[in-house]
């Protein structure tokens, strides 16, 4: 059964920097570009950003450009999401996803909360 399993989330202080993990299991990673969504508290669902299954291509929200890093290992099976120069607006609930086409998710983590706060 396909699984993504997160880890990684937490509460840092404005300016700080967390990682976020991925670790996919029972099916082919290195063949899916894989992608990382959030919500924020009573909002609905933002991309953040995504990259090729090679990791040839990566992409991002005008939102977290500059400030967070999208990267996969493909033979340790996990994809990455490093958020640096984290502000409050960016406390939401994680998610990690396999992509099917653009836009379009078949799989999801369960989510890791990622508080900014002083």
């Amino acid at each position: 059964q396909v699984q993504l399993v997160e880890s990684g989330g937490g509460l840092a202080q404005p300016g700080g920097s967390l990682r976020l993990s991925c670790a996919a299991s029972a099916f082919t990673f290195s063949r899916y570009a894989m992608t990382w969504v959030r919500q924020a508290p009573g909002k609905g669902l933002d991309w953040v950003s995504g990259i090729r299954n090679d990791g040839s291509e990566t992409y991002y929200a005008d939102s977290v450009k500059g400030r967070f890093t999208i990267s996969r290992d493909n033979a340790k099976n996990t994809l990455y999401l490093q958020m640096n120069s984290l502000k409050p607006e960016d406390t939401a609930l994680y998610y990690c996803a396999r992509q099917l086409r653009w836009g379009s998710y078949d799989y999801w983590s369960q989510g890791s909360q990622v508080t900014v706060s002083s």
